[in-house]
């Protein structure tokens, strides 16, 4: 470990602590800019026929892989996540001309060339489209994306802090799956709030366990897999990347399902893996992936796994569990299970001698992507 980075004053640390606090003060603009959000909203909601497409690249993209399920079932709106360098390749097969269409789009710096090429590119191809942009950065081209477009466009700019300085996406990440899941029931955000105050609980709990979660980021693993269900699948995916990226790839990391984890995935469990288990807060998925995870640590191998969101009585072979305060069926649960593999990364990248605010030797990765050629069409 590089006591010499150790000692800086890192963002990513800074960033990754700061988050409870953010989210409350997330939740408070919201509030405070309810009736315009709502005048905005609820015309297109109501809307016959209505799709709901949320859209990003890399992390951003999987805040909608992580936020569709809740918002589909909170809207009642068929509502689905597709990557912005998806749509940028192949917007004929995964948007509609026809129907009305709310583009949602998440962005930290909001210059990703994607980013910027499918709102154009939903401008061109759907007859009724509407954008609304959740971002962190208001110096951003897609922050001002509404002076472009003469189509609806309402932006989100979600508190100044949130536009992390360092390369992984921490606060930005879930500060702006909180305003997804917030937003998409905007008239009756104000009973919420005590929602907010328990993940921002739990947030702060999983920080207060930085101490045990390092002590997990010694060991030599070669191998992570992150585990989800239902929302905490996209959490999964967010997890694995943020892990990797953090190491700059010296931790391979894969992400699946529970139930899907034993359809061939498995196989890439070695005595070196360390199996990450974000359990859901609902009690009948939990049941499914109880049963995984009690399989899982019989093998002979002693896999060595890392749990949060099991009920406080839930005991388990060869894990470290990670408790916190289990409120069943909270939609907000993704928010703060996102800080657990921050943290892993965080202190996996110190343990390999790499600085964690930019973990990139060769510069493969940056934080805002390089390298992108906008075709036209």
């Amino acid at each position: 470990m590089n006591q010499e980075i150790i000692n800086k004053d890192l963002h990513t640390e800074r960033e990754i602590k700061a988050q409870p606090r953010l989210w409350m003060e997330t939740f408070l603009m919201l509030i405070a800019n309810k009736e315009s959000i709502k005048d905005f909203l609820n015309p297109i909601l109501k809307k016959e026929g209505l799709r709901i497409i949320l859209t990003g690249a890399g992390s951003s993209a999987f805040i909608g892989e992580a936020a569709q399920g809740i918002i589909q079932k909170k809207t009642k709106i068929v509502t689905q996540a597709v990557a912005t360098t998806d749509i940028v390749t192949h917007i004929d097969s995964l948007l509609t001309k026809n129907n009305p269409t709310l583009l949602v789009s998440f962005a930290r710096s909001g210059n990703s060339p994607e980013s910027i090429e499918a709102v154009r590119l939903a401008d061109e191809h759907c007859e009724d489209i509407y954008h609304l942009i959740i971002t962190c950065n208001k110096e951003g081209k897609l922050a001002s994306y509404s002076s472009e477009t003469e189509n609806p466009c309402y932006s989100i700019i979600l508190p100044e802090e949130t536009n992390d300085k360092s390369l992984a996406m921490t606060s930005s990440f879930t500060s702006m799956l909180l305003t997804a899941i917030l937003v998409s029931d905007i008239n009756n955000i104000e009973t919420e709030k005590d929602l907010v105050s328990t993940i921002c609980e739990q947030g702060q709990t999983i920080l207060d366990a930085h101490e045990t979660i390092a002590e997990i980021a010694k060991r030599s693993f070669e191998r992570v897999v992150f585990l989800g269900s239902g929302e905490m699948l996209g959490i999964a995916r967010e997890s694995h990347l943020k892990l990797q990226e953090l190491t700059d790839g010296q931790v391979i990391c894969k992400h699946d399902s529970f139930l899907g984890f034993r359809h061939g995935p498995r196989a890439v469990v070695n005595a070196n893996t360390l199996l990450v288990y974000l359990f859901s807060n609902d009690a009948h998925t939990f049941k499914y992936e109880k049963d995984l995870v009690e399989d899982i640590a019989k093998d002979s191998r002693n896999i060595q796994s890392l749990t949060i969101g099991a009920p406080a009585d839930f005991k388990l072979k060869n894990a470290t569990n990670i408790y916190i305060k289990h409120t069943p069926n909270n939609s907000l649960q993704a928010v703060p299970t996102t800080i657990l593999a921050q943290l892993l990364g965080f202190y996996k990248s110190l343990e390999l001698g790499l600085s964690p605010d930019n973990p990139s030797i060769s510069g493969a990765i940056n934080r805002v992507v390089q390298g992108v050629n906008i075709y036209k069409r």
